[in-house]
């Protein structure tokens, strides 16, 4: 008995299976391809940094750096910036971070591990900025520390405190600036600023500075 042709329909089912089938092929031949050649080059890569760095940002004590090994997780792993200003890496030992650059301490690290490791590949993440804070204590609605991650004057830190309650002395307001190792009060009068007179005195803050609202 002779067979029925296969009808149109049956014909297109069985091509698009066939498509299907190869693309998905080729998808897992190049991700298998990827994995076994793995990066290009064994320069520091960039990365994103958790934290937005301020302009100019140099790494400073009590900062939380992660450090990423390619394909080495023993290595890899987030470090704090001692009060000595060194950071512990397994197998390098300390290293100086304070001062530097995050691009400058990746290098740093990345020549370190070369001695132990051929073409590696380190990357640096600022994953939180804790040397650069300001504080505010006294009449206001959330004393506290808060990070400086960027450019910000009084008005702008009393804002982030929850404004000041209603029995501060709005006049009288302290800026503690410590410069070159001496205490430097700075004037502040919130008074005049809702006034718009003597702008000027709002300044932008330091990283340690602290406002006083009696």
């Amino acid at each position: 008995m002779l067979s029925m042709p296969m009808n149109q329909s049956c014909r297109f089912a069985l091509v698009v299976v066939a498509l299907l089938a190869l693309h998905s092929a080729i998808g897992q031949n190049e991700i298998a391809s990827a994995q076994e050649t793995g990066p290009s080059t064994s320069t520091t890569t960039a990365k994103p940094s958790d934290v937005t760095e301020p302009l100019g940002y140099t790494i400073g004590l009590g900062d939380v750096l992660g450090v990423l090994f390619w394909r080495d997780p023993e290595m890899t792993g987030d470090v704090t910036v001692r009060p000595d200003g060194m950071i512990t890496l397994p197998l390098i030992g300390d290293l100086q971070a304070v001062g530097l650059t995050p691009q400058g301490l990746g290098d740093k690290i990345q020549q370190a591990a070369s001695k132990y490791f051929d073409d590696v590949t380190v990357t640096l993440i600022v994953r939180q900025i804790n040397s650069r804070q300001v504080f505010i204590t006294g009449m206001v609605a959330v004393p506290g520390a808060y990070p400086l991650t960027g450019p910000r004057t009084v008005v702008q830190l009393i804002a982030l405190a929850g404004g000041l309650l209603e029995y501060a002395d709005e006049t009288n307001i302290l800026i503690i600036r410590v410069e070159q190792g001496r205490t430097r009060p700075v004037k502040f009068n919130y008074k005049w600023i809702t006034e718009g007179k003597r702008l000027d005195q709002n300044i932008l803050l330091e990283p340690g500075d602290t406002v006083v609202v009696p």
